[in-house]
């Protein structure tokens, strides 16, 4: 397999590429925070992107490395001053340096990503240093024309040990008019001092209108009910495009109707969710319905801990039955040291390679087994 072959490691399934998506939704105050320093001259040469998954971490850190290579950060005011300062990260579509970097051939930009692997048939499991050093060349080969550069590292909890620290090297001497993106899922995975060199922005998971636009944009449209979709996608985008692809919320609305039957469990109805989720093809639904299972775990122990169901219900019959299942706190511990166990178990299983659907239904009797206890 040529490396061009490969799948794009910052592109999400089914999903167009963050450098493809024109808008950003529900991330306003993070845009803002960026304009203001730029705006006022204290623009950092190194920003860490933060939050959850599929958030938009990776399309804003796109939409700032346009606004900056195109010339919008502002510069020398001229005869009459400075113009006022933008108010938006927008760039025109069909500016030259928009369409250059949806080509990936823009000169400025440089995008720091996981590479092939070793016999180049398959994407590296993290970004290795070989990568890491190629900046290098990139900003020896482009100091010359002093424009300003940008680096995007997607994902920067990627890297790996040698290529974290070769990065930090760059961070403590960052070459003249460079700004450094770094898009972190997990931050907490990486170096205190690559976070301690960097400016935060934070950014926030979706609500449901927010959702059903972006959606929208990326040209997918929900089958179901919007609210209840962006409740088990946690806000992100990037669940809710799996969720969709995968019908997830009907797996969730049949997980939930299963588990009604509880703490005296419908067998035949375990026995067919089995099949289906663990026959050959179906690894995909399968993976969904455990992280599914893990969510509906912790929306019990939720449930339990502050007294009430989640304001949002994620499939119907779902808030009573967590009432029922999860009265109290001590119901509640119960149930989150089951999604704890449960998850270890699942993780388990799968690595080495233990029969899924063995795996689903003891996972099923021992949920059924903490209900009826």
């Amino acid at each position: 397999m040529s490396t061009e072959a490969l799948p794009e490691p910052d592109r999400a399934e089914g999903a167009p590429h963050p450098r493809e998506t024109a808008r950003l939704f529900g991330q306003g105050a993070a845009e803002a925070e960026f304009l203001e320093a730029a705006a006022t001259g204290r623009l950092h040469h190194g920003w860490l992107l933060t939050g959850p998954q599929g958030i938009g971490k990776a399309t804003l850190a796109w939409r700032i490395a346009r606004f900056l290579l195109a010339g919008q950060a502002g510069g020398d005011g001229g005869l009459f001053g400075a113009p006022p300062p933008p108010d938006s990260l927008d760039v025109d579509p069909e500016h030259p340096v928009a369409r250059r970097m949806r080509a990936l051939s823009e000169p400025g930009l440089f995008l720091l990503r996981r590479g092939p692997n070793d016999r180049g048939d398959r994407l590296a499991q993290d970004i290795r240093v070989a990568e890491v050093r190629k900046l290098a060349g990139f900003f020896a080969l482009s100091a010359a024309d002093g424009g300003r550069r940008v680096v995007i590292v997607d994902a920067a909890d990627e890297m790996n040990t040698q290529a974290a620290n070769a990065l930090l090297k760059m961070l403590e001497e960052p070459p003249a008019r460079t700004t450094m993106l770094l898009v972190a899922h997990q931050p907490s995975r990486l170096l205190p001092t690559i976070r301690s060199r960097c400016r935060q922005l934070r950014l926030v998971p979706l609500d449901a209108p927010d959702m059903a636009r972006a959606l929208e944009q990326a040209g997918i449209t929900s089958p179901g009910d919007p609210a209840a979709l962006a409740e088990l996608a946690g806000g992100s985008v990037g669940a809710a495009v799996r969720l969709v692809t995968l019908d997830g919320l009907t797996l969730y609305g049949e997980w939930v109707a299963l588990m009604e039957s509880l703490p005296r469990l419908d067998r035949a109805r375990a026995l067919r969710l089995a099949e289906t989720s663990a026959a050959r093809g179906a690894e995909a639904r399968r993976d969904l319905l455990f992280s599914l299972i893990a969510l509906f775990l912790a929306r019990l122990a939720r449930t339990g801990a502050t007294g009430a169901p989640p304001a949002t219900p994620a499939a119907p019959g779902e808030a009573a039955l967590l009432m029922r299942l999860a009265p109290d706190p001590g119901r509640a511990r119960a149930w989150a040291a089951l999604a704890e166990d449960v998850g270890a178990r699942l993780r388990h299983g799968l690595a080495v390679n233990l029969d899924p659907a063995g795996l689903l239904l003891d996972t099923v009797f021992r949920i059924n087994e903490t209900a009826g206890a």
